[in-house]
């Protein structure tokens, strides 16, 4: 547990642990009727932690750093160890949760498909992990998960097929996928300015979807990303043209996006 015992620039104390931070929120939860809230509340941990037991990881749910309801979603810190388990094998083992789960619901029930994002950074805890997780990482994290590509890719992605859209931070990329630590290759990533629409947030982010559809995918304009602040060692995002192309993976080209700002696909520049 800790305790704030001065002034932030004045005086100096313990940096807090790092750690993973994933979050997640359904969409389309405010347009479901009143009387479902509780019960999707519900039902998002429990579709997750299965994901997380069917992967052989139940112990990382069961013994949080901590976790937060929001509602439609959750909050959750995990040790940064895991951070490569969380892309793969958790995020495609979600999205064939959610598949079974959406394909055998009654008419009744309302569909789950999800956002989800993954960032890294120092949060504060606490002896109860339900009121512990405060720190700048998971604000961001949360930031990214309401920002316009996330929003935008899964609204524009079949409801049948695509469940699960998910927004990396660029540490995360850099640090898990691009050192080739997760089961992923940068070329499954997609990388994106997140911007949250009246809120001053915008940072270089990267989108990953397990299961891509639809035949074209047509993205609202995206503004370029943010220049890189001197001292990160990361290279600005590359300007594609009016009108690039960019196909998703693992589609046989099926699925693309046309992008009239910066966001290209793969690896960061060098």
């Amino acid at each position: 547990m800790t305790t704030e015992t001065g002034t932030p620039f004045v005086t100096s104390e313990d940096l807090p642990p790092y750690r993973a931070v994933l979050a997640v929120d359904a969409k389309d939860y405010t347009k479901t009727p009143g009387r479902l809230h509780q019960s999707i509340s519900g039902l998002i941990p429990q579709l997750v932690r299965d994901a997380f037991d069917a992967i052989g990881r139940a112990d990382l749910w069961d013994q949080p750093s901590f976790f937060g309801s929001t509602g439609d979603g959750f909050a959750i810190g995990l040790p940064t160890r895991v951070l490569p388990y969380l892309l793969h094998p958790l995020l495609p083992e979600l999205q064939r949760m959610l598949s079974a789960h959406n394909h055998e619901r009654r008419a009744s029930e309302p569909q789950i498909r999800l956002r989800v994002s993954l960032n890294v950074g120092p949060v504060k805890e606490h002896e109860n992990p339900y009121l512990g997780g405060n720190g700048v990482a998971r604000n961001d994290t949360h930031r990214l998960l309401d920002s316009k590509p996330v929003r935008a890719i899964l609204a524009a992605a079949s409801p049948q097929v695509t469940f699960v859209a998910a927004i990396i931070s660029d540490r995360v990329y850099g640090d898990v996928v691009a050192q080739g630590y997760a089961g992923v290759h940068p070329d499954h990533l997609i990388e994106v300015p997140a911007v949250v629409e009246g809120k001053q947030f915008q940072q270089r982010a990267w989108l990953y979807v397990p299961q891509p559809s639809g035949n074209l995918l047509s993205l609202p304009d995206l503004t370029p990303p943010p220049s890189t602040p001197s001292g990160t060692g990361t290279a600005p995002a590359r300007q594609p043209g009016p009108g690039t192309v960019v196909h998703a993976p693992d589609n046989s080209g099926q699925v693309a996006a046309t992008v009239h700002g910066g966001m290209h696909q793969g690896s960061r520049d060098r």
